[in-house]
């Protein structure tokens, strides 16, 4: 059995029948041709993914509304790790240049890298 026929197999609508697909002879195509069929194949996943979700989504506000809820309210509102980051307070600051701060997260600005390799230390620095 071929993909295109194991695909045939697998892709059964909701009323029973199989969609048509093309004849496609993959063992007479270059190897060009299918590297582009196979890009073509995972946009379309993509797409048809993309579309269930919408679907499923669409389903579950309808039941969500009908039951007097929002879907916010039975699921949360923001998913996971998608909120507005934290802003820290500066805790450092190049006494040549007042505007250039360093809160003491990540990595160190370049003005204070340069200071500390003169011999200063990180406390000349707090604010």
């Amino acid at each position: 059995m071929g993909l295109i026929d194991m695909a045939r197999q697998r892709a059964v609508t909701k009323k029973g029948k199989a969609p048509k697909m093309a004849n496609v002879n993959l063992a007479k195509m270059s190897l060009k041709e299918l590297i582009a069929l196979q890009s073509d194949v995972e946009q379309a996943i993509l797409a048809a993914r993309q579309r269930e979700r919408q679907e499923i989504l669409a389903k579950m506000e309808e039941l969500a509304q009908d039951a007097g809820f929002s879907i916010n309210e039975l699921v949360g509102g923001k998913g996971r790790g998608k909120g507005k980051a934290s802003i820290s307070a500066a805790k450092y600051v190049n006494p040549d240049n007042r505007s250039e701060t360093w809160t003491g997260r990540g990595r160190k600005p370049n003005w204070l890298v340069a200071k500390l390799n003169k011999g200063s230390k990180l406390e000349d620095f707090a604010l």
